[in-house]
């Protein structure tokens, strides 16, 4: 990344357009390196002491590292590589990366009744000025483009690069409602797999029928329940069995090794194994235990 910013002038007839540029940059901020750069214009410097007001909406990509932001709508908080930071007018605000890591960020400045509008409708809140989208190189070329057209400032480039910003704005809104979307829906399915689990817990099933039986690919499947439940399905489901052979042995008149086969274990020495490694005792140990509580 080569460093690179530009303060933009903006004429009435840019503003009349509706949204307008007023500066874009890029920075590389290396560990232990200073920030922000002392170079840019005393309106635009701050320190972390003081903070700093803008009168103007930033749009800021931070692509490598992480660091920290704070703001009087929204306190100090981590910022990873892949967030989007949403700088307000009026609003004082305060960021700066880590110094083990530094960061690289992108950055776009942008006033206009277009952006206002969007935040009196709440599509953007100073409430919720970070938003974590990952690194998607649609955004990352948008932030290029509008940085290229400012090196020349060719006749009309305003609206061009006005244009950009805005697209910049809906592919994150986009990005955000796909994420929510997906959540939703994996939330619907890691549901319905524990339905399926629960059903069918004395039956001799397994977390690939799972899966297909609610028609997504094992491999996903596996890795969407574990990130949702801290456990694979196939650990959530011995689980299940686990606390269920529980029940059964507080009742001495059903063998163990009955207890075993209705659960659908493979033998009892299995099933013995399995609640030993979950309890950390045995089935008979458990139930003596389970007795001398009874009696």
């Amino acid at each position: 990344m080569i460093n690179y910013y530009k303060y933009l002038p903006v004429s009435r007839e840019d503003e009349n357009w509706g949204l307008c540029v007023l500066n874009t940059g890029c920075t590389h901020i290396g560990p232990t390196g200073s920030y922000p750069f002392k170079t840019h214009p005393a309106h635009h410097y701050f320190n972390w002491d003081m903070g700093r007001v803008l009168n103007e909406y930033q749009i800021i990509y931070i692509t490598r590292g992480k660091g920290t932001f704070e703001s009087d709508s929204c306190k100090l908080r981590e910022i990873k590589a892949g967030t989007i930071i949403i700088l307000f007018p009026g609003e004082r605000h305060r960021y700066k990366p880590d110094s083990e890591t530094g960061w690289d960020e992108y950055w776009v400045g942008i006033k206009g009744d277009i952006i206002d509008n969007l935040v009196k409708k709440n599509f953007l809140k100073p409430e919720n000025p970070s938003i974590y989208i990952g690194f998607h190189e649609g955004i990352f070329k948008l932030f290029n483009s509008v940085i290229e057209v400012t090196k020349t400032e060719n006749t009309g480039y305003q609206p061009l690069i006005s244009g950009a910003a805005l697209h910049l704005m809906g592919n994150f809104h986009f990005i955000l409602k796909q994420n929510a979307v997906e959540c939703e829906e994996k939330e619907v399915i890691i549901n319905k797999a524990r339905l399926l689990f629960r059903s069918n817990i004395v039956n001799d099933f397994s977390p690939e029928q799972a899966a297909e039986e609610l028609q997504v690919g094992y491999s996903w499947f596996r890795k969407a329940f574990k990130s949702y439940t801290g456990l694979s399905p196939g650990q959530y489901y011995i689980q299940l069995k686990i606390e269920r052979a529980k029940e059964l042995l507080n009742n001495p008149a059903t063998p163990i090794k009955q207890i075993a086969y209705d659960l659908g274990f493979e033998s009892y020495f299995y099933f013995s194994k399995m609640f030993k490694e979950k309890t950390g005792i045995t089935p008979t140990d458990y139930r003596k235990r389970a007795i001398g509580v009874i009696y």
